[in-house]
């Protein structure tokens, strides 16, 4: 049974033409495998024939079986002056060995004959001779109507006649494409509401496709497809994340879960959108881009709540600031703290860590504790963007924390000697496990020595933790810039490993102690971890790895 709505990917090709994106051939590979485990239908694999490393991943590609999509290959139509069976481009995609292929043509009269020096009615005959030599190969054809609605502004007439031109050719797919992203909800909805009637005209049978690709430079991707897929469109083109080239592509981990819950329109299904974030964060990690968290549906703000007031709704009755369940896309909510913080968000993040605030007679109740949070962030503190500190710094004061490690000292050392760069040397002295550990090292700044040398003290005791930890991200704040470079700052470090993300803080007039407290607290939070996994399992707190 077909899906509502198809989903093509082309993060593998659209979004590697993003700034700083960049996968090779494995992991493109390695990419698509994931997708496919997604239940998209389509994945656009590259341009075969224009480097080496999409030839690498269509040779790799024909060894793997999808279960779901079939693989796509992307090029353009044929060159001016170039019969069809010829064109290197149209040969390379058969090369590609893929059963659909994707090619763009110009829909706009404005690139034919201004951009291009062809005439109007010679790109209606690459448009046609070009599908129909894949058609006839037996390849499933997607034509990309590049510039559509621009053209379609311009010259309506002659942007369908490249429409019909694509379809006599035998395309399966019209693909109508807002290249330079500058068309509102609106146009684009009345456009592809006119296609999809001339199409009706066309396809006597009925078995053309109408899809929709859009850009994101005017913020309106999403919304632009939505309105695509209300005026007939039944399949959509995008990437993971939005990446692509300028502002990006329409973001398929935002279209995916609107059609699915929104319109109740299938697409993948709804085991495979709980699994949405994860797909997120690992094409994130896989291009070394850092997660948007205010990206919708899957970011880490996405259902974060900080008022005391819509806490103490929301855990009442969710519905109340929450426009659906975190968990159909693999999310889940997250109550912050701040100064904004109620007692509910307290008692919230308690029970969410498993903590009996007012067990073991410790003496702290949830509204003291709000008013231990409110004077630290009136000291610095930002709770709502650490939250590994915030339950580091929980656990302490509930005397729940059995700490992986107690410092001791440390000593940093600068030498900047004429035209050399600054060399710096960190010694730190640490206990662990009753255990003194005195070490130094290297590194490329103080921070980046002390964390070396905090590594080599407990990597005896953690090796694999510490082999996962890698520092994403480190910003320095100063609180009040009125006292010059004797200001308070506060340092917050974001660190991951291979299934999550953590942020801690430090504040202080040094930079350097500032930046040891969200250091230290960054390894403290994942060893607190195993060390109270190591507890439960009736282990000692710290169990030693051989050297």
């Amino acid at each position: 049974m077909e899906p509502d709505v198809f989903v093509y990917d082309t993060t593998l090709r659209d979004g590697t033409q993003g700034e700083d994106i960049n996968f090779t051939a494995q992991e493109k590979i390695r990419i698509a495998l994931r997708l496919d485990e997604a239940g998209f239908h389509y994945i656009e694999g590259g341009w075969p024939g224009s480097n080496p490393r999409d030839d690498r991943f269509f040779d790799l590609a024909r060894d793997i079986s999808f279960k779901n999509a079939r693989l796509v290959a992307f090029g353009s139509t044929r060159r001016a002056r170039t019969k069809a069976q010829s064109d290197k481009t149209l040969n390379a995609l058969l090369d590609a060995g893929t059963c659909a292929t994707a090619i763009f043509g110009k829909s706009s009269d404005l690139h034919v004959e201004t951009v291009m020096g062809n005439t109007l009615a010679q790109n209606l005959k690459m448009i046609r001779e070009s599908v129909d030599f894949l058609a006839a190969a037996g390849r499933e054809v997607f034509y990309d109507a590049e510039h559509f609605f621009d053209g379609c502004k311009r010259n309506p007439r002659y942007a369908l006649e490249t429409v019909k031109a694509a379809v006599d050719g035998g395309a399966r797919v019209i693909v109508l494409c807002d290249t330079n992203g500058g068309s509102l909800p609106n146009e684009v909805e009345e456009i592809c509401a006119r296609v999809k009637a001339a199409l009706a005209q066309w396809d006597s049978a009925n078995v053309v496709k109408l899809g929709i690709h859009t850009h994101n430079d005017c913020g309106l991707a999403v919304a632009n497809t939505i309105a695509a897929v209300r005026a007939g469109a039944s399949l959509v083109q995008g990437t993971i994340n939005g990446y692509g080239e300028r502002c990006g592509n329409a973001d398929l981990t935002s279209i995916v879960p609107i059609l699915q819950v929104k319109m109740g329109l299938d697409c993948v299904g709804e085991k495979n959108l709980a699994g949405f974030r994860r797909l997120s964060r690992y094409v994130s990690e896989a291009a070394n881009m850092t997660p948007l968290n205010s990206r919708p549906f899957v970011g880490e703000s996405a259902f974060a709540h900080k008022g005391g007031v819509h806490v103490s709704a929301v855990t009442k009755v969710p519905q109340a600031y929450e426009h659906m369940d975190p968990a159909l896309v693999g999310n889940r909510r997250r109550v912050l703290i701040s100064d904004l913080a109620g007692k509910s968000n307290i008692e919230y993040k308690a029970k969410e860590l498993g903590i009996d605030l007012n067990g073991g007679g410790n003496g702290l109740d949830a509204g003291a504790l709000v008013q231990e949070i409110k004077k630290m962030e009136h000291a610095g503190y930002q709770y709502d963007a650490a939250e590994a500190s915030f339950e580091l710094l929980l656990k302490r004061k509930l005397k729940l924390l059995a700490a992986p490690f107690e410092f001791e000292s440390f000593l940093v050392t600068i030498r900047k000697e004429k035209d050399q760069p600054c060399c710096s040397e960190a010694t730190i002295k640490i206990v662990v496990n009753g255990q003194e550990r005195f070490t130094a090292a290297q590194g490329a700044g103080p921070v980046s020595a002390l964390d070396n040398a905090l590594r080599r003290a407990l990597r005896r005791f953690y090796p694999d933790v510490l082999d996962a930890i890698r520092l994403v991200d480190y910003k320095v704040r100063v609180l009040d810039g009125r006292d010059g470079t004797a200001a308070k700052v506060k340092v917050f470090i974001e660190s991951r490993d291979q299934e999550n993300i953590w942020k801690t803080i430090g504040v202080s007039e040094d930079i350097i102690e500032a930046s040891w407290q969200a250091l230290a607290d960054s390894v403290q939070y994942p060893l607190s971890k195993v060390s109270a996994q190591n507890t439960n399992s009736g282990e000692s707190e710290c169990t030693p790895k051989s050297e």
